[in-house]
């Protein structure tokens, strides 16, 4: 007869991983645009909510576009627009809560006499969570066991907001276009918050002695989201975006600096782990009966660190534009990059505008440099990357050639890989036929461990120890095992 103990609880853990593309486009009217140099989209989420086969989400696009005026002066037009969309996946259900980014991969620009609109590919990348109950085996008695140890986790998920000032000096007379990246560099859970520090990286497009110039600061931040949950100090990963910022500039035609007061909305959002370390039933047999087992398994890639990297990359770089030695070199601004985590590694491409003065007129053509970087001492692979660029240059290496350099900020998760497979459910099957014959001589498998032989033999491993002591494990297939059974009765 079968005594099971069962052990139970309720974890959060994530069940999928979901990422999807939308287009929107914005329409700019009754502008006399001119020559269009530079166009930037900002992005930010409103909403996010799991329904039955569906995510929906909300967000808030801005594109700030500069122009120039036929005459060389440069001005900017802004406009934004509200959208919706939504992912479909069988694996959604209403009590499940999504943590979704949204960014702009690609901008196309269409020009229709003075109007213009554009054209916004925006992608979202949302990891999907959910509460479940873990049931598992702890103990079984009447039968054999295998126990094993190992750790069951429970993602904890906190998202907040955080308000960033940063006050500056440039020498400048206006600033047309900022474009900003925030990235987490370092997350750690204390009692009742999570502290959370990264860096801020800003470029802006701006006019100085009446020709554009691309500026780049760095600013650092540090806030704390609050977190009933977090307890136990330990490491956690994050993500910051900027849900919404503003640049503010006073000139001093004194001495021709431009104050700048940069202020930003960051959204955080992230988990942290708690681990529960558990003894739990592996495998069983019965020498009494047939036993029908269900398994569970608990595997995949636990992500509680983040890993940071800084790459400088150069090389030959496309442009969209015929260069050659009449073009001069004004500004390269509004940086961004394309990437995918590869073996190893990410690749991608850095994207930029180069502004650049042909004869008298002002031209902008956009520059990709591609790269490819090594991510080594990370402990497993697939976790999300986030990177910052800056410090994008332009040359002519020689006519009609181009070369750029930039300065990458990777962060990459990082953590450990979780593979259990746990008995959840047990019953008794039919019984057992006995063997007439005292001693049984038995020829494994290559391969066959302890536990293996023991569980073919339906004999205590204890048993298989004590009668076969010379045997080593794994076994190579040649051996013979001698397997003796008590007469009964006797």
């Amino acid at each position: 007869m079968l005594n099971a103990t069962f052990q139970s609880g309720a974890y959060t853990r994530k069940v999928a991983d979901i990422k999807a593309q939308t287009i929107v486009e914005i329409k700019f009217s009754g502008q006399d645009a001119g020559e269009i140099v530079a166009a930037y989209p900002q992005v930010s989420l409103n909403s996010a909510e799991v329904a039955s086969g569906r995510i929906t989400y909300s967000a808030r696009l801005i594109c700030t576009v500069v122009c120039s005026d036929g005459e060389g002066k440069l001005f900017r037009v802004q406009k934004g627009a509200e959208f919706s969309h939504y992912a479909d996946d069988e694996r959604l259900a209403p009590a499940q809560h999504g943590d979704c980014h949204l960014a702009c991969e690609r901008v196309q620009i269409k020009r229709e006499g003075s109007n213009f609109s554009v054209a916004v590919v925006i992608g979202a990348s949302m990891a999907i969570f959910e509460n479940t109950a873990k049931n598992y085996l702890s103990d079984v008695d009447g039968a054999i066991v295998r126990r094993e140890e190992g750790k069951l986790y429970n993602a904890i998920t906190f998202n907040g907001e955080s308000e960033i000032d940063d006050d500056f000096d440039c020498v400048a007379s206006d600033v047309l276009a900022p474009c900003a990246k925030a990235v987490v560099t370092d997350c750690n859970v204390k009692t009742g918050l999570v502290e959370v520090s990264g860096e801020i990286y800003l470029n802006m497009l701006a006019v100085r002695d009446g020709q554009p110039v691309g500026l780049d600061r760095i600013a650092p931040f540090k806030c704390e989201i609050s977190c009933e949950q977090a307890i136990i100090s330990r490491r956690a990963i994050a993500k910051a975006e900027i849900k919404d910022m503003s640049v503010n500039c006073k000139v001093d035609d004194d001495s021709g600096k431009c104050s700048v007061d940069f202020a930003a909305t960051l959204a955080i959002s992230g988990a942290f782990y708690e681990e529960e370390q558990i003894t739990f039933v592996a495998d069983a047999f019965s020498t009494e009966c047939e036993l029908d087992i269900v398994k569970s398994c608990e595997s995949g890639e636990i992500y509680n660190d983040l890993k940071v990297f800084s790459e400088r990359v150069s090389g030959l770089c496309a442009t969209k534009a015929k260069l050659d030695y009449t073009c001069a070199f004004l500004a390269t601004a509004l940086p961004a990059v394309d990437f995918t985590r590869a073996d190893g590694g990410v690749e991608g491409s850095v994207s930029a505008t180069l502004l650049y003065r042909q004869g008298k007129e002002l031209k902008s053509t956009e520059i990709n440099l591609p790269f490819s970087v090594r991510l080594a001492g990370l402990n497993v692979g697939g976790g999300r990357v986030d990177i910052a660029v800056s410090g994008v240059t332009v040359r002519q290496r020689a006519e009609g050639e181009c070369e750029a350099e930039a300065v990458l900020k990777i962060v990459a998760e990082d953590g450990e890989s979780q593979n259990l497979e746990l008995v959840s459910e047990i019953t008794e099957g039919k019984a057992r036929e006995g063997s007439g014959s005292a001693i049984s001589v038995y020829i494994p498998s290559a391969g066959d461990g302890l536990w293996e032989t023991a569980k073919k033999l339906c004999c205590a491993p204890e048993e298989i120890k004590k009668t076969n002591p010379e045997l080593c494990y794994p076994l190579n297939g040649n051996e013979r095992i001698v397997v003796f059974r008590a007469k009964e009765g006797v």
